[in-house]
């Protein structure tokens, strides 16, 4: 009540004094403490492209940059895990048939984080623009080209979600009219061209190697063309406009052109496979471009600059607040069967199968099954003991890591977590990785030139380069898993497999899922080929049934569907179409 009496006298003072003084502004107008004065901001471009850069890794779980929830949990790899469907929003993305343009609610903060990152992008252009000046005219170049590179990952990021998006740049932004500004002025071939024109603007004019580590270089720009390529040489994503018949042979050149930039870099293919999910190796010759996380011990801060994306993701008992999401399907555990070495592509999902360790049998697996998939019985990321949450020392990970099995089962994910013995940051209840977050990693790029040389007819050098990352999977085995050695067996392919497009095809779309499994794009693969509905509606159809053990899980994907010509992009979210009634256009079928 006191408080009240303030204000009402504070108001009324005001008054008075507005019949005998001026105004009362003087008295009102306050410098708001703890904000940056936007002048003097802008007055320090070189501090402004430092702020674009901080948003590549000021994520959280409900909107994280990596897009786990969108491109795994979305696709035949990954179910959300926690403890139940209800934990987390993130359960419309596991069965499609829910996902609506308030469900789930995540969906607005991923929006409008990833809008908030490309205004950091767009001011500091304009700051380099009106005051560049106090640059050095090569640094100044070069900022501009690092920027144009950010605005357009995210833009990247935002065109992959949903499709049709309002195209903010640094003109709108001088204009204050970002809520004028339509989602539907642009098709998706000409938002991807406009990315295209920013990732080229940086290419021009970036040098090969940055003085300082997490700057965008030119080889990082090239990667990225040639994805933005790949995406656009196969369609518009929707089904009906996607796909073997609809490829674009030109872009497909433009593929092997900026492939061939990286190819002839100093980047190239890490000796051992299980070293690329490791910390001490997040910037070697793999990392073509990654947001830069630490630890508490790299920086001498409370909790460094941890990866909170992926702070739902740890294993289950292992760490103190290891909430175990992201958790490897079936399916997936399945598809890294071996016959021969070879994959077992028609019938790899006949049966349900997964190895227990010191108990071989006539199944052999691709020894990336080990880096990739944390299973009961197997040491955790490569630990043959390590000390649990309770102060425990545990010897091998157990049926008993797993939270909710009878949802989703008891297989972990490994790749975006650390290892137990070198400690772990948390601040109850979150668990924080410091792994870095792989946007262009060296395999990845080498795949995508394979795919290209399919589709352009060049298949025998595509084998090449799909046998050289199958080498490197089979000298993977001695240094993290050789506790698994007699469980694995891997073979190069043979030139019979490469004779006509469609079969080279299967198996450079099988490499890339067990090459990259649980690295957040599986869902995007789907999509790129057109293949999303006959692939998830039969994956849906049986993972239903998964066992382990005798535990069944995985039954709520009886409800699960997978609808084209609806489902390939996400709604525009519902506060985002409310906002500002009638300037978005909601996307088809929602």
């Amino acid at each position: 009540m006191k408080t009240i009496y303030k204000a009402i006298c504070v108001g009324l003072i005001c008054y008075v004094a507005n019949a005998t003084l001026t105004s009362c502004n003087d008295f009102i107008n306050v410098e708001p403490q703890g904000v940056i004065n936007e002048e003097l901001a802008m007055s320090q471009p070189n501090e402004m492209v430092t702020a674009a850069y901080a948003k590549l890794g000021d994520d959280w779980y409900t909107y994280p940059f990596n897009m786990w929830p969108y491109g795994d949990v979305t696709s035949d790899d990954a179910m959300k895990g926690g403890s139940g469907t209800t934990d987390t929003n993130y359960h419309p993305f596991e069965v499609w048939s829910t996902l609506t343009a308030s469900t789930p609610d995540h969906m607005d903060e991923m929006w409008y984080h990833l809008y908030c990152s490309i205004s950091r992008c767009n001011r500091a252009l304009v700051a380099l623009a009106d005051h560049g000046g106090s640059l050095d005219p090569t640094i100044r170049a070069q900022r501009e080209g690092e920027v144009r590179f950010l605005r357009a990952h995210f833009y990247f990021k935002l065109v992959q979600i949903w499709n049709q998006v309002p195209w903010v740049d640094e003109e709108v932004y001088r204009n204050h009219s970002e809520e004028q500004t339509p989602n539907n002025v642009f098709t998706h071939q000409e938002l991807m061209e406009k990315i295209v024109s920013d990732f080229k603007a940086a290419y021009d004019v970036l040098p090969v190697d940055q003085a300082e580590g997490g700057r965008a270089n030119k080889i990082a720009a090239a990667a990225y063309l040639a994805k933005c390529y790949l995406t656009m040489a196969w369609g518009d994503g929707y089904e009906a406009n996607t796909g073997v018949s609809h490829i674009n042979q030109q872009y497909m050149q433009e593929v092997l052109k900026y492939t061939d930039v990286v190819k002839s870099s100093k980047y190239g293919y890490l000796e051992d496979f299980g070293d690329i999910f490791l910390p001490e190796y997040k910037n070697s010759k793999e990392s073509i471009f990654a947001v830069q996380h630490s630890g508490y011990q790299d920086d001498n801060t409370l909790y460094g600059r941890a990866n909170w994306s992926n702070m739902l993701n740890g294993c289950w008992g292992i760490w103190s607040c290891g909430w175990d999401f992201h958790k490897p399907t079936q399916n997936l555990v399945n598809a890294f069967k071996t016959k021969d070495g070879l994959p077992m592509f028609n019938n790899f999902n006949d049966e349900i199968a997964y190895p227990i360790n010191g108990m071989p049998n006539a199944q052999k697996w691709d020894p990336r099954l080990f880096h990739t998939v944390g299973m009961p019985t197997f040491p955790y990321k490569y630990e043959t003991s390590f000390v649990n949450s309770e102060g425990k020392v545990v010897q091998m990970m157990t049926k008993e890591n797993s939270r909710t099995p009878n949802t989703y089962g008891y297989y972990a994910s490994m790749k975006e977590v650390t290892q137990r013995s070198k400690g772990e940051t948390f601040d109850n209840p979150w668990q924080a990785f410091p792994m870095n977050d792989y946007v262009l990693r060296y395999t990845d790029v080498m795949l995508m030139r394979a795919e290209a040389l399919i589709e352009t007819g060049a298949l025998e050098e595509a084998r090449s380069i799909i046998n050289d990352i199958r080498q490197r999977a089979k000298n993977s085995v001695a240094k993290h898993i050789a506790y698994a050695a007699d469980q694995c067996d891997i073979a190069l392919y043979p030139s019979t497999y490469f004779q006509s497009k469609e079969q080279a095809r299967q198996c450079l779309q099988w490499e890339r899922r067990l090459e990259l499994a649980m690295e957040n794009g599986r869902y995007f693969d789907l999509r790129r080929w057109g293949i999303a509905s006959q692939t998830l509606n039969k994956f849906f159809e049986k993972e239903q049934f998964s066992v382990y053990d005798g535990q069944t899980y995985a039954q709520y994907y009886k409800d699960a569907h997978f609808t084209p010509g609806k489902n390939e992009y996400f709604p525009i979210p519902y506060i985002q179409l409310f906002y500002v009634p009638g300037l978005y256009t909601q996307n088809k079928g929602y």
